[in-house]
Order: C-alpha cells, then structure tokens, then sequence
C-alpha cells in the first residue's frame, strides 16, 4: 500500500505508534526482495551460461567424433569394395560349379541306366574351387575399429 492510504485512513494514526515504521519496514522488505529477485536472476544467468558452455563443448566433441568416423569409414571403402569383387567373383564361380554339378549329375545318372559302368577317378587340378576345404586366400584379420 502507498504511503498516502495510510495516512488517509482514520485508524492509521491509532494502529502506527511509530510514525512511519511500518512503511520503513515494508519498503526494506521490498527492497530485499528486489535484491533477492536479482540475485537470483543473475544465477539463473549463469546457469542458461554455463549449460550453453557445456553444449557447445558437446557439439564440438561430437564434431570430432563425427569426422574421426568418417575418416575411418573412408579407410575401410577400399577393403570393402575389394572384398566385394571377390565375393562376386566367388558367386560367379559357385554358379559356374552348380551348373557343371548339375550337368555331370545327369550325365552319370543317364550312364547308369544305360547300363555302364561309372568310375569317377580322383580329380587332380589346381582348382581352388574344387577343394573348398582347402582356402587359397591367405586368412584375413578381423576389423578392427
């Protein structure tokens, strides 16, 4: 309340023995706040300041992250894309086998009931594919990130 209400009240000079205390304290408890109020907006500043700081940091962390995985990445799209062609050229040259597989089953199978005797001798090649069991590409290592 302003000042001027209170002395236009009838009651006021009967209830304030003081003369005016009662706006002096009111005016320090405003004037508390006030600085209260700052204060805490001041912290309430620093806070919003040092989160912004925190994830600027962040970004720029994970800026760094970004670009260390693309870097590897780009490491590795040679290997891939060699590992790649080898595995179409081992595709190509699994149908191939199929189809030859195949081909020689109904062969020996059309023998058979023609009465022939069928001796399959031991295949002796150089042939990689013919002796899965035995890997002509030297072991690779794992990936490592």
């Amino acid at each position: 309340m302003s000042s001027s209400r209170r002395s236009s009240s009838p009651d006021s000079n009967n209830t304030d023995v003081s003369g005016g205390g009662g706006e002096i304290a009111a005016d320090e408890r405003k004037r508390k706040r006030m600085l209260s109020n700052r204060e805490s907006a001041r912290r309430s500043r620093a806070r919003k300041q040092q989160r912004l700081e925190e994830l600027v940091a962040e970004v720029a962390r994970l800026q760094a992250e970004n670009a260390a995985t693309q870097s590897r990445i780009a490491a590795f799209e040679p290997l891939f894309a060699k590992v790649d062609g080898e595995n179409s050229v081992l595709r190509a040259r699994h149908g191939e086998l199929s189809g030859r597989l195949q081909s020689l089953g109904g062969v020996l199978e059309v023998l058979q009931m023609a009465g022939a005797a069928v001796d399959i001798p031991e295949m002796v090649t150089d042939d990689p594919m013919l002796r899965p069991w035995q890997s002509s590409f030297p072991p690779m290592q794992p990936i490592g990130f």
